[in-house]
């Protein structure tokens, strides 16, 4: 009783908070975390946005109260939004609130708490969090850095999943590589862990780019996954034995990203199956996480990307159902010439791979229609600085020779562009809801809600259809997210 009645008064407050989803207020409590404070690396409390009473049928069968006490016994402060069954509160329209929310989170604010904008979370009701879960021990000796990481024995790598607790179903997860590096840091002559667990880092992550395509999924009834992005390394920094100072500046390197992305998608798929997951996984990435992202797209498999000696779950398929790709390199070998990317990939690969190209980029393990349905996204004025000889653009044309590269061995593709300008992510309903059907095209899942009439229906889809969304076309056969049961499909 005495425990309980503690519980009860750590309750911090309630109010009301201005939901742009349903135009109006929903009320909020907020609860400190039972026992020791988890904290970020900034010292602030990491924080759980909960979202409740959503208009979407919930897949985890335990109560509200239950998942939230079981958050903040894990160490959480708990915020939790009340949304009383509004009819909007469905996917996609739910994704402008995250948008608002990571906003707020990355600023180290909401709802009147302090919140670590490097490690806090929006779940939906029904879901809890495993954090931490290694997936590749790195090596040190291929970015050199900083020096007094490179004679170590090397970090792991490590992903934060995102489940529904005691599901009525098995359920898919979608996985994402951040686009935040973490890294190792040398201060005072010793190793800290000031920068490891970056992957969540708001200021430089989903809340400055208001990315919600992955938060948003748990509508759609999927798990969803954020890795550390393969290079572990200061974005920027980096260099290969014998090269110079930020030699590896702005890219990543194969084979070690190859091998940290199936190891990743090996371990998420093994450790899922205790937590509720079915097997199937699909893929989503956006700048330098598209890069990474796109190298679990081929079914062919280059001898080197096997080596699974610093990986974990060797026996386990590395294989990927679709793949949803924003801005990102996936042939530096086509890349302008004067980009950064091109003149330092090819120093790497004369110095390092013997002249071969082969391996860098995702091009090269696509050899057939097993390989993953991907849609790409980007803005067609989406220019890199060195790009202006380029009409197209440099993620345009990288989008181009992979899409080119898929449908010519009979694999399906589809491409969003013009959703708005620059280096961005897709924000409004009717674009994001392009990315969910396209996901749930391909891996089916019946515990879902959504809105039918975002767009118009057009004309039954192509294998390579095309979306834009700036009032020129908006794409092929929608059906709305209401999604019929039906047999899972296994695509590779």
């Amino acid at each position: 009783m005495v425990l309980c009645m503690l519980a009860t008064a750590m309750l911090a407050a309630t109010g009301t908070w201005q939901s742009t989803t349903t135009g109006g207020p929903i009320t909020y409590t907020t609860s400190a975390a039972i026992g020791t404070a988890a904290k970020g690396n900034d010292g602030k409390p990491m924080t759980i946005v909960y979202l409740e009473n959503l208009n979407i049928p919930k897949n985890g069968q335990n109560s509200n109260a239950e998942d939230v006490t079981w958050l903040r016994r894990q160490g959480y402060q708990v915020i939790e939004l009340d949304y009383g069954k509004d009819s909007h509160a469905v996917s996609p329209l739910l994704n402008s609130d995250i948008i608002a929310i990571n906003s707020s989170l990355q600023s180290g604010k909401f709802c009147g708490c302090d919140c670590s904008p490097y490690r806090s979370y929006i779940l939906m009701e029904g879901y809890r969090i495993s954090r931490d879960i290694p997936y590749y021990h790195d090596d040190p000796t291929i970015y050199n850095y900083p020096d007094g990481y490179k004679s170590s024995e090397g970090d792991w790598l490590c992903f934060d999943l995102v489940y529904p607790a005691n599901p009525s179903k098995p359920v898919p997860v979608l996985v994402t590589f951040s686009y935040s590096n973490s890294y190792a840091t040398y201060s005072g002559g010793k190793l800290t862990d000031a920068n490891k667990h970056k992957r969540m880092y708001l200021p430089y992550f989903w809340g400055a780019f208001k990315d919600s395509f992955v938060e948003g999924v748990s509508a759609l009834g999927f798990a969803w996954a954020v890795c550390d992005h393969p290079k572990y390394c200061d974005w920027g920094q980096g260099k290969y034995t014998g090269g110079a100072n930020k030699s590896l500046g702005a890219i990543e390197v194969n084979p070690d990203a190859a091998r940290k992305v199936k190891s990743a998608i090996r371990a998420i798929r093994s450790c899922g199956m205790d937590l509720g997951l079915n097997g199937e996984v699909a893929v989503t990435g956006f700048s330098r996480g598209s890069t990474a992202a796109a190298l679990a797209v081929g079914d062919g498999f280059i001898d080197a990307y096997k080596d699974a000696t610093r990986g974990l779950y060797a026996d386990e398929s590395s294989n990927v159902q679709c793949a949803i790709l924003g801005s990102g390199m996936f042939d530096y070998e086509h890349a302008l010439q004067s980009s950064t990317e091109y003149t330092n990939m090819k120093a790497y690969v004369n110095a390092v791979a013997g002249g071969s190209w082969t391996m860098q980029g995702a091009l090269a393990t696509i050899e057939s229609s097993a390989s993953a349905p991907t849609l790409f996204f980007y803005n067609t004025d989406d220019y890199y600085k060195d790009n202006n000889k380029d009409s197209q653009g440099l993620y345009a044309t990288q989008a181009a020779l992979m899409k080119a590269r898929l449908n010519e061995v009979g694999t399906p593709t589809e491409t969003l562009t013009g959703y708005s300008s620059g280096h961005a992510v897709p924000q409004t309903a009717a674009a994001l809801k392009v990315m969910y059907d396209f996901l749930l095209k391909y891996v089916p899942q019946p515990v879902v809600s959504g809105i039918e009439d975002c767009v118009t229906p057009q004309k039954k889809s192509s294998a390579a259809a095309t979306y834009n969304l700036m009032g020129i076309k908006v794409g092929p056969n929608y059906k709305g997210l209401v999604i019929q049961s039906g047999q899972k499909k296994w695509n590779r």
